[in-house]
Order: structure tokens, then C-alpha cells, then sequence
């Protein structure tokens, strides 16, 4: 109970000055390296989360779409050499980043649900089978199945403008109409 003090949900206002992880193109990615962009910092499950590989999908499909001076970073509950199986194939040209000892979910107040986790199977289970029919079929679970999402927009000083924690279930993000918008203005 005492190391409750640790981990207290991001809110808007708030400085993101420290977050260092591996990434799957080899090299460790420190967000203090990044000062003077915008960061769409997004939390996803495990690796072979069939939500979050569509939500990657959609978001390389549509990355022209955003601001210059943008940078998306996803990070998933996953040990990296797993994490590289499942996001290589995706050719992000963002950093996907790997979170195995689930440092900064803790860090950044993220929940678990598993009653979340069934309603994301059963409400969207059309969006299941979307994403096997892409081939993003969760054979291997390292990580937590019941992780719920987060979306973090930070500004090009490093503070938290606009932040949403999943409420409904275990697929719910922003719509990408608000990163976009986010992204291009000034």
C-alpha cells in the first residue's frame, strides 16, 4: 500500500521529462531527446494485441496526415525481443517502444480491468475479426491482457495538453481526428 504515493495518473498541465525504453529499431529512445516537438505518447497491451496492432495500423495508414513537428511514440507491456516479432512488420516510422517491467504503466497510474478486457471481446467483436483478417491473431500473450490503453498528448515543452484513460474497455482510444487536430496546430 505505501508505494501507492509512486504512481498517480497523468493530467493535463503535468511535465513528461523522463521516459527511457528500448525500442524495436535497437536503439534506446529517451523522450528528453524529443524537447520541441509535439508527442502523441500512446499506452498499449501486449504485443500481439489485436486492438492495439489495428490502432498502429490506422496510425501509419494516416501518418501524413499529421503535423511536421510530431512525433508518435507507442509503448507496449512486452519484453522487446516479443515486441520486435509482432511491430517489425508494421515499418512504423515512429518509435514502438518496449515496456517489459511495466515501469511506466505504473509510473503514469495506468489500470488493469478484467471485466473491461470482456467487454472489448464481446462489444467489439467485429473489430476482432477485422484485425485477424489483417493477421494481428494474439497466439503469444506476454503481458497483461487487461491493460487498458492510454493517450497522451505532450506539447514541445514537455507538458501533458490533453490525456484519456480508457473508460469503456480494453480498445478505447482517442479518435484519431483529435490527434490530427492536435498534431497540425500551432
Amino acid at each position: 500500500k505505501h508505494n501507492e504515493g509512486n504512481k498517480m495518473k497523468i493530467k493535463k498541465g503535468d511535465l513528461i521529462s523522463d521516459l527511457t525504453l528500448p525500442s524495436i529499431d535497437g536503439k534506446n529512445f529517451k523522450i528528453q531527446e524529443h524537447k520541441g516537438k509535439k508527442i502523441f505518447l500512446t499506452f498499449y497491451r501486449f504485443a500481439a494485441c489485436p486492438f492495439c496492432n489495428l490502432r498502429i495500423n490506422e496510425i501509419i495508414k494516416r501518418y501524413d496526415e499529421l503535423g511536421k513537428n510530431f512525433l508518435v511514440v507507442a509503448v507496449f507491456d512486452s519484453p522487446l525481443d516479443n515486441l520486435i516479432k509482432h511491430a517489425k512488420k508494421h515499418n512504423a516510422p515512429f518509435p514502438i517502444l518496449a515496456d517489459e517491467n511495466y515501469k511506466y504503466y505504473e509510473k503514469y497510474g495506468l489500470e488493469r480491468s478484467f471485466l473491461k478486457f470482456l467487454r472489448a471481446v464481446i462489444f467489439k467483436f467485429p473489430t476482432l475479426i477485422k484485425a485477424s483478417m489483417k493477421g494481428f491473431i494474439p497466439i503469444v500473450f506476454k503481458g497483461y491482457v487487461n491493460t487498458l490503453p492510454s493517450d497522451i498528448m505532450i506539447n514541445s515543452n514537455g507538458i501533458v495538453e490533453d490525456v484519456y484513460y480508457a473508460k469503456t474497455d480494453t480498445g478505447d482510444h482517442l479518435p484519431f481526428s483529435k490527434i490530427k487536430s492536435f498534431s497540425v496546430k500551432d
